[in-house]
């Protein structure tokens, strides 16, 4: 029957579109498998592990035709066959801008693309600067490609005009009901009594692969659905909030409240500067190779080094709230995106200003990009400066001002500045499309991507000398605190899992004259995180952080060691003792490296403390 025919062709139609693409998306990052070291056949593998999830989205896309041919069979008209193409053509737009989306962001976010990255659609002219032009021509250039092609194809191929009904309730009522059976047995994966999920399409040990193999317009619908679903449900909730919050207050938990001071005294001018992207591979003192950021080098010689030391989350604007709000990053979704949550957050920023400190924030790019403007402004900055509040005239690229003018402009800014004064300035150059105005100095990278973020965390380091020897002859140097850590970190040399440790590492240095002689050159080798800063600083100035819930005192001897990151899809717990990290979305641990006798413990302290720190996301 003509009715069958159609709804067979659409099905097989999408399954075609789905295979396709994911080859696209396997020619575009070619040279991944030969960095990664990934075997060509686990890509042909991918398309068979990828059945399952195809299968189940094509199901769901083809229900609006299936009902369209149900009408069909038993009332032909004829402006019907007008609707089920207008829906094909939009789903086939909707996919291809999910497909291509999805082949922009994985060099920089080794993920697919979830609801998290939908708040950054509504800025688009953002998207189009962190690309350089030729990347995102190309992407365009993809995307026209491909929804013309399948288009065409559809309707040359696959579309089937139905001219009149077949008033036939024999072959109607039959065709409604079994093939409502089968869609619907296709959407859940099968008739086993579980029903399908990510985790089908997870077969390798390369992420690369497996993220390749999930379907993208499936993947994107999860994300959207868990984001909603939270609203009232924590996707969290191992335990028992009451035990769950128990195990967190035994870790959080510290025998003696003291602190030892490492400042020459308790009201230092604080100066932080937060490198874009930096990860620990960039410095030579946490393992990375040499010659990729000597000022850092030296920079080390005369501060302190905190070497075991972790991002909370892997975006910027995560990164903002657990500096400047010691809040930790959660996955699915940041709560800078929430305007009613961010409120509520306490501010390290109004701390120091209830102290009488003059605040400032500094960017080269445009702050509204991915919520950070509005963090900023309700942390209470009294001075903000983005792109558009400098001299159009300073040298910039795509995404913003260079690094070495933004930093010469916050120098010359503080010499006005009422002290003591608490600034922040946030680098834009060592995020893609790496346009520095620097000749490159490092080419034994294997990629072009790669030698482009290596020497523009070059030219950084090198603006960061430059910066500090001003500072030096500036008149409130002796009396300043600096802290330099990074947002996040990066895909290196290395090429780290994205929900490794290794590669959630990054560097923090306290930096200044301001720093007793007796600590001035030590490396501090306890486990922290970005949420600890608040604590920390606070700890030093004398002043209470007991707002600061998530935040420790990384100079309290006595505070235990832990670091959490999310992985945008559950969490990461590296403690003393070993480390894991498990994936909500698939329930499985991808990382385990505890002995037997600890697992049980380590495991409910890491659990646990997502579990309360989504739960406190969601009251906010």
């Amino acid at each position: 029957m003509i009715f069958i025919k159609s709804l067979l062709k659409q099905f097989l139609f999408w399954m075609l579109v789905f295979a396709f693409s994911r080859l696209v998306f396997y020619v575009y990052y070619w040279g991944t498998l030969s960095t990664d070291n990934i075997d060509v056949i686990d890509v042909f593998y991918s398309f068979w592990y990828a059945l399952p999830l195809d299968i189940s989205t094509a199901s769901y896309i083809i229900i609006i035709p299936f009902l369209i041919l149900v009408i069909q069979s038993i009332w032909g008209s004829k402006w019907l066959n007008y609707i089920t193409l207008i829906y094909s053509f939009i789903i086939i737009v909707l996919y291809v801008m999910i497909a291509t989306a999805e082949i922009g962001i994985y060099d920089e976010w080794k993920t697919k693309l979830h609801y998290k990255a939908l708040n950054y659609l509504s800025h688009p002219e953002e998207i189009y600067n962190t690309a350089s032009t030729g990347t995102f021509f190309l992407l365009m250039t993809i995307l026209v490609i491909k929804v013309v092609l399948y288009f065409w194809f559809f309707r040359k191929f696959i579309f089937t005009k139905i001219e009149q009904a077949s008033n036939n309730l024999i072959f109607s009522i039959p065709f409604l009901l079994i093939t409502s059976i089968l869609l619907f047995v296709g959407i859940r994966g099968g008739i086993s009594e579980i029903p399908i999920t990510q985790s089908k399409s997870y077969f390798s040990k390369h992420n690369f692969i497996n993220l390749a193999s999930v379907n993208s317009g499936y993947s994107l619908l999860i994300s959207t659905i868990e984001n909603y679903k939270f609203k009232d449900t924590n996707p969290f909730n191992f335990y028992n909030i009451e035990t769950a919050q128990e195990t967190v207050n035994d870790i959080l938990k510290v025998d003696v409240d003291t602190t030892i001071s490492i400042l020459t005294t308790v009201r230092p001018n604080i100066v932080i500067l937060i490198l874009e992207s930096w990860s620990a591979d960039l410095i030579e003192s946490l393992g990375g190779k040499s010659g990729i950021t000597p000022e850092f080098r030296k920079l080390e010689k005369s501060g302190i080094l905190f070497t075991d030391f972790y991002a909370s989350g892997n975006r910027s604007e995560q990164a903002m709230t657990a500096i400047f709000a010691g809040f930790p990053s959660t996955p699915i979704t940041a709560i800078s995106h929430n305007l009613d949550k961010i409120t509520g957050l306490p501010s390290l920023t109004k701390k120091l200003e209830n102290e009488g400190y003059s605040t400032s924030y500094y960017f080269g790019g445009e702050l509204m990009y991915g919520g950070i403007n509005s963090f900023i402004s309700v942390n209470g900055f009294d001075v903000i400066k983005e792109i558009s509040d400098f001299d159009d005239g300073l040298p910039r690229g795509k995404l913003g001002i260079h690094d070495e003018y933004i930093l010469n402009e916050q120098l010359n800014d503080l010499n006005e500045a009422t002290q003591p004064f608490f600034s922040a300035l946030f680098t834009v150059s060592t995020h893609s499309p790496y346009d520095q105005p620097m000749e490159d100095v490092i080419g034994w990278a294997k990629t072009r991507n790669q030698n482009g973020y290596l020497n523009s965390a070059y030219y950084t380091d090198r603006s960061l000398g430059e910066y500090f020897e001003k500072a030096k002859k500036q008149s409130w140097y002796n009396n300043t605190l600096f802290i330099i850590v990074a947002d996040h970190s990066h895909d290196t040399y290395n090429h780290w899992p994205v929900y490794t440790k290794d590669y959630r590492h990054v560097p923090m240095l306290f930096y200044g004259d301001v720093i007793v002689d007796d600590y001035r050159g030590k490396q501090i080798n306890r486990i922290s995180s970005q949420t600890d800063i608040a604590g920390t600083l606070l700890s030093q100035l004398e002043l209470s952080s007991e707002d600061f819930f998530w935040s420790r005192n990384l100079f309290n001897p006595t505070t235990p060691e832990f670091a959490y990151f999310e992985t945008g899809e559950g969490v990461g717990w590296v403690s003393p003792d070993g480390y894991f990290v498990y994936n909500n979305t698939i329930k499985e641990y991808q990382i385990m490296k505890i002995e037997p006798h600890l697992k049980d413990s380590i495991v409910k302290d890491g659990n646990s403390y997502l579990q309360v720190l989504f739960q406190q996301f969601m009251d906010y």
